[in-house]
């Protein structure tokens, strides 16, 4: 592996750590920690005698900061390392724009005092933008990160028949399952719940808050979602019988059960802030997981029989082989 593509997955991790702790501010209620002000808090470079949230709040803007930096340095070395055309170019050119959009998200949030307490409409598109712009974020990353390590770049969505609709199907159901959980996480956090019988009354009430409701809603959503992986990851390993897609199908169904076990586990307990985060997490891996998955399927031509996919998977494999043999 070049010292790019360990960069990358290296970034990759980063970014999912900094999404976690974005969480986290959200979870503690800090957003508001700096006041209706970005990028300085509370109108200084440095405040004094900062609170605890003020603290969580300039340290969550620290690590977006130098995860944006780092992000562009992807971009620049990606340049001097690749071709005009080149996959990789393309994957972290993508990273970098979405970053520039997580950036402008989080500050349009603390400008329009879309933080702390808020429960209007506005802040909900807002998290939900913001959910779905950080999937993409860490999928371009991931890609790059993939394409980088010697795997296939992609070949086109169409006419690769069953494999595209079992691959794109079940990224279409995180994303609108990803931004359900978010809002329910948000719910949680604006109208926690003393026990569960306490919370399944408020879940019904009759004037409940629509974020309330969702918390219902959200459980049957993710436990059908991974229904769908599960099963539309074997149908693309039966489209595309190689080594390199039955590993990332595989690890997407399973992150995907372990997810519905941790979002049952977040209920009976009343959604700590620790486990919040854990299954922040848990969504993160399946979305790059079901990218990988899509990204090693589809760039096996459909043409292609069994033997010749797996040569054809392969082939990065033995690529970096016999480069190692020569040096």
């Amino acid at each position: 592996m070049t010292r790019f593509a360990r960069f990358a997955w290296g970034l990759l991790a980063y970014d999912i750590g900094v999404a976690a702790w974005g969480a986290y501010v959200r979870a503690t209620g800090s957003g508001a920690g700096c006041g209706r002000h970005w990028p300085l808090c509370n109108g200084e470079v440095m405040p004094r005698a900062p609170r605890m949230e003020t603290l969580v709040e300039l340290s969550h803007r620290v690590s977006s900061g130098a995860a944006l930096v780092l992000t562009v340095g992807l971009l620049a070395w990606s340049r001097r390392s690749y071709p005009r055309g080149h996959c990789v170019r393309a994957g972290a050119t993508t990273a970098t724009a979405f970053m520039v959009t997580e950036a402008a998200l989080g500050a349009a949030l603390v400008l329009f005092e879309l933080v702390a307490h808020d429960a209007s409409a506005k802040r909900a598109f807002s998290v939900s933008l913001h959910l779905v712009n950080t999937f993409l974020l860490l999928g371009s990353t991931a890609l790059t990160a993939w394409w980088a390590s010697g795997f296939a770049p992609p070949a086109r969505v169409r006419g690769q028949g069953l494999a595209a609709w079992s691959t794109l199907v079940p990224l279409a159901a995180m994303l609108l399952v990803g931004t359900t959980g978010a809002l329910t996480a948000l719910g949680d956090t604006l109208f926690p719940s003393a026990s569960i019988a306490l919370g399944v009354a408020q879940d019904f009430a009759p004037h409940a808050h629509w974020f309330v409701r969702l918390r219902a809603l959200h459980p049957l959503l993710a436990t059908m979602t991974a229904t769908t992986i599960v099963i539309a990851g074997g149908i693309t390993r039966t489209c595309r019988p190689t080594r390199t897609v039955s590993i990332a199908s595989r690890v997407a169904a399973g992150l995907a059960v372990v997810q519905v076990a941790g979002g049952l586990l977040d209920v009976l307990t009343l959604a700590p802030v620790w486990l919040q985060l854990v299954h922040l997490v848990l969504a993160d891996a399946v979305w790059i997981a079901l990218v990988l998955t899509a990204a090693a399927a589809l760039s096996v031509p459909s043409h292609l029989g069994e033997e010749e996919s797996g040569r054809t998977a392969g082939a990065p494999e033995v690529g970096r082989a016999a480069r190692e043999l020569r040096g």
